[in-house]
């Protein structure tokens, strides 16, 4: 029988995955799997570069504008959501293409995450009204104290996980750090990762014309519509937080603009620091279609020989 595989390509934002994808897709007759945590809600096409039309034709895609921009995914219901679609679709593909740049949710797909309780969403409510007025240094002094071992290696610069932490914390009576187990989950499939990277200075001169592209194609007035959501998760994002403070006279509309360029390369040195830690993944240009196919056939046909050897 022939194992079934998932091609996982992972890189910082403006790398070009989403180019490489469609490449490998076509390929390989096999539709892709956004593991990007903001290319699922509808409404922010712009902002969360999701795909163009063009490109949503070129090739089955799934987790792209699926969900309204209030719902609450987390990384838990990602993986049971994703893999209930993996299973549908290993019905009639033996390759399916996972691509996007959140760390969390490529390891919620490929690994599994921790047994960690549900949101409890008065006490989330009240957490996020806490973030609104005291901001995300508050939170994480109250992190500290409940549980100093997850303050230490937590991103305070990121609200959503200060307060997913803090939220377990006073949920359970317990340190977040002790309920994470960190155990690996067997996959009924076979997984080969694919990193795209460029040189520092390419990389961040794309993601500043990709920024100024965003803008011209109407990121401000995308941002403004969004206004009555800002209190929501989903629209702590790069591009979205910064517009926002526009509206609020904070800072200009040149201000905005910079800082989302600012912004969005510190984004991505945060997403190679985090995959560089992975030794699954193999590292490419994005250009190197012919050199990762060949990878992912060798990772296949390797899963192929271990499977007849059992």
């Amino acid at each position: 029988m022939r194992i079934k595989q998932l091609i996982v390509v992972v890189g910082p934002t403006g790398s070009g995955k989403t180019d490489l994808s469609i490449r490998l897709a076509r390929h390989y007759g096999a539709p892709i799997l956004s593991t990007d945590s903001r290319q699922f809600y509808r409404g922010l096409a712009i902002g969360t570069a999701q795909p163009t039309a063009a490109q949503l034709q070129a090739a089955e895609h799934h987790f792209i504008a699926s969900h309204a921009v209030d719902d609450d995914i987390n990384c838990g219901s990602y993986e049971v959501q994703a893999l209930a679609c993996l299973e549908r679709l290993y019905a009639r593909h033996d390759r399916v293409i996972a691509v996007g740049g959140s760390g969390l949710y490529v390891r919620a797909l490929c690994e599994g995450m921790d047994d960690l309780p549900q949101a409890d969403e008065a006490l989330r409510g009240a957490l996020m009204r806490r973030l609104e007025d005291e901001g995300t240094e508050a939170l994480a002094e109250e992190l500290r104290r409940l549980d100093p071992a997850y303050y230490e290696q937590v991103d305070r610069r990121n609200p959503a996980r200060v307060v997913r932490a803090l939220e377990v914390c006073l949920q359970t009576g317990r340190p977040y750090s002790e309920q994470r187990t960190g155990r690996r989950r067997e996959r009924p499939f076979g997984i080969v990762k694919i990193g795209v990277d460029l040189p520092r200075e390419e990389l961040y001169a794309r993601i500043d014309l990709r920024v100024e592209a965003m803008l011209a194609e109407g990121l401000e007035a995308e941002a403004r519509a969004m206004l009555p959501h800002r209190h929501l998760n989903a629209l702590r994002t790069v591009g979205y937080r910064e517009f926002f403070d526009f509206f609020d006279g904070r800072i200009s509309r040149d201000e905005a603009a910079e800082q989302i360029k600012r912004n969005s390369r510190r984004y991505a040195k945060r997403q190679l620091t985090w995959f560089r830690r992975d030794p699954q993944v193999q590292w490419f240009r994005p250009e190197e279609t012919e050199a990762i196919i060949a990878c992912v056939d060798a990772a296949s046909a390797a899963e192929e020989r271990f499977g007849e050897s059992q």
